[in-house]
């Protein structure tokens, strides 16, 4: 993508150091942006493999020392690199807040946990979230702008949804006390209602444990209609938000390709090429002042 169309009666001033970091950081369309971010995921993926290896004992035994070295050197290099995406972004406070930022900072206070809390370090397998980051390396606008589209379904389908399943609450518990009232004497594990409302949530989403089953007829009659209606539960969240998903293509069919560049000051993706103000916070996203 070129960011800036050239106009040689147009002076842009150079970006400064702060910038520079912001743009390498935040940014996948430029070579230095992209490059960060595939180093970057490397040694995610490095780090993660490491945790997942200590774990297995005789590995532990033989390379303990090197896996405690390694966890901190990618430690300390991802500690330098969320220093500088709170260094690089005008309000560093709503960085850290946002999902990105409270990820980056989970996956590395548990090695620095490790010092006070025993065995902390292996929840540094959180790291995987951030390979959420790979969107960016290989973020065509298509692969974005789809991901929007569902994120953008989810949230115009949760007032369905939430009603869904407080009747799906209420019909467990319904058929849950229904089964202890006809299960309670024949020994078959339905001694409470909860563990009877354990039994209803078990089959109704169709996992089927086992541990609990009816061995009354009236019992399993009921079972086989809470099994019967296990389909809706999965039919219904799923023409809802399919639902959205058409329509909001429908929608964007005309919408302006979107690209990686990040707002300095929100740290929010995903505006139009075309963009010369975030469309989150109305920050200006080129800060190179123009001069005749």
């Amino acid at each position: 993508m070129q960011k800036f169309l050239f106009n040689p009666m147009v002076k842009t001033r150079p970006l400064t150091f702060k910038e520079k970091v912001h743009e390498v950081i935040f940014e996948a369309d430029t070579r230095q942006g992209k490059w960060f971010d595939i180093v970057l995921i490397v040694a995610i993926v490095l780090s993660v493999l490491i945790v997942m290896l200590e774990t297995v004992p005789s590995l532990e035994d033989r390379f303990g020392h090197v896996f405690y070295i390694l966890e901190w050197i990618f430690t300390i290099l991802f500690t330098i690199e969320y220093a500088l995406r709170l260094y690089s972004v005008k309000k560093p406070m709503k960085y850290a807040t946002s999902f990105y930022g409270v990820v980056d900072l989970i996956s590395i206070l548990p090695t620095y946990l490790s010092f006070f809390i025993y065995g902390s370090q292996s929840l540094m397998v959180i790291r995987a979230l951030r390979l959420l980051r790979i969107f960016r390396v290989f973020k065509l606008a298509n692969h974005f702008k789809q991901g929007l589209m569902l994120i953008r379904a989810l949230r115009d389908s949760a007032a369905k949804i939430s009603v869904f399943l407080f009747f799906i609450i209420l019909m467990t518990i319904m058929f849950g006390s229904l089964m202890y009232l006809i299960e309670a004497k024949s020994n078959a594990g339905f001694d409470s209602i909860p563990r009877s409302i354990y039994w209803a949530i078990v089959t109704l989403t169709t996992v089927g444990y086992g541990d609990i089953s009816p061995s009354t007829n009236l019992g399993q009659f009921i079972a086989a209609i809470v099994m019967i209606l296990g389909y809706a539960v999965i039919a219904v969240p799923t023409g809802v938000v399919t639902s959205e998903i058409i329509r909001g293509t429908k929608k964007n069919q005309n919408e302006v390709n979107i690209n990686t560049q990040s707002c300095q000051s929100c740290s929010r993706e995903g505006h139009d090429d075309d963009a010369i103000y975030c469309k989150y916070c109305g920050e200006k996203i080129n800060e190179q002042d123009e001069e005749d």
